[in-house]
């Protein structure tokens, strides 16, 4: 079945936080308020690509009245339901250039109508993109498994590309599912029993066995040793620009969105994971996560390597 819809992808975002992050600059302290979580910063990326996102969330609570307008960014159509309970958030402290967590609230577990109503809000929305990034919550208590392995069947079903960016049981429903592409960490791997070691044998073996339970492309974020991809039966080694690093998190989550982002447009698998791997490597360099300009991205793209290893065997 052919590929609906224009360059837009549904981002599946089910419980954001709202983010409170003091730092210093100039001997003064600063505090900075911002929409956060996986899919928040996923969704940030594809826009600053160039193409527009839908992104599908819940919200509530007295944190949930503060977090919706923030949500409510350019390039991005809002589609939200009203949560019982209090939307998640976290308070950093970064003011010796380090990141140190003061005290943080993933959001309680959805209840079985929230569930429904954030289900039937994203089948629709992803089926209208033709592309859809599924984001995982800030704690796997939040949002049961079952409900990601459901959207990705359905989704894929009825003609959307279906991307996810999980790990353990979660990632465990997508793949059982079937979906277009798969992205983890080898940190994920590693904590969820998944490889022994980080050992690029080790990881080029889960990336055959993530393409044989169910992804028809697999991606694996190491940090700042590159990216390892299973794309087209054939694995690649994928070299990054090495750059200086004002923070690490979010380097994962903006490969995928790059991934989504020329994917939507119509790109090859190729670019798309040159590009998710320049965005990735921008994304270290800048404090905001899931932020970049495209005309950088571009030019990292152009010194991203990729380099075939060996089939997919």
């Amino acid at each position: 079945m052919p590929y609906m819809g224009d360059a837009r992808v549904m981002v599946f975002a089910p419980a954001p936080q709202l983010t409170v992050t003091v730092e210093q600059q100039h001997n003064q302290p600063e505090l900075h308020v911002h929409p956060g979580g996986q899919g928040i910063w996923q969704a940030r990326m594809v826009t600053s690509l160039g193409a527009e996102v839908t992104l599908c969330t819940a919200v509530g609570g007295e944190v949930g009245r503060v977090l919706k307008p923030l949500l409510d960014f350019k390039g991005v159509q809002l589609r939200t339901i009203p949560r019982e309970s209090s939307s998640g958030w976290y308070v950093h402290d970064r003011r010796n250039g380090k990141r140190q967590e003061l005290a943080e609230h993933p959001g309680a577990p959805f209840t079985r109508h929230e569930l429904d109503e954030l289900y039937n809000l994203a089948l629709a929305e992803g089926l209208r993109a033709g592309n859809a990034i599924l984001s995982g919550p800030a704690h796997p208590s939040v949002i049961r498994p079952d409900v990601y392995g459901r959207l990705a069947h359905d989704l894929k079903a009825h003609g959307c590309r279906v991307i996810a960016d999980l790990s353990g049981d979660h990632l465990r429903a997508v793949l059982e599912a079937g979906l277009h592409v798969v992205k983890v960490s080898h940190e994920e791997l590693l904590r969820d029993g998944m490889i022994k070691d980080a050992s690029e044998k080790s990881l080029t073996e889960a990336l055959v066995k993530l393409h044989s339970d169910g992804a028809e492309t697999a991606l694996l974020s190491r940090a700042d040793a590159g990216a390892l991809a299973l794309f087209n039966e054939q694995i690649y080694r994928v070299g990054i620009p090495k750059l200086s690093i004002a923070d690490h998190r979010g380097a994962g989550d903006s490969m995928t969105a790059g991934v989504a982002a020329v994917l939507a447009r119509g790109g090859e698998m190729t670019q798309a994971v040159r590009t998710g791997a320049a965005a990735g490597a921008l994304n270290v360099t800048r404090h905001g996560l899931g932020t970049g300009h495209m005309d950088a991205v571009q030019v990292l793209t152009e010194r991203v390597k990729i380099t075939p290893l060996k089939k997919a065997t």
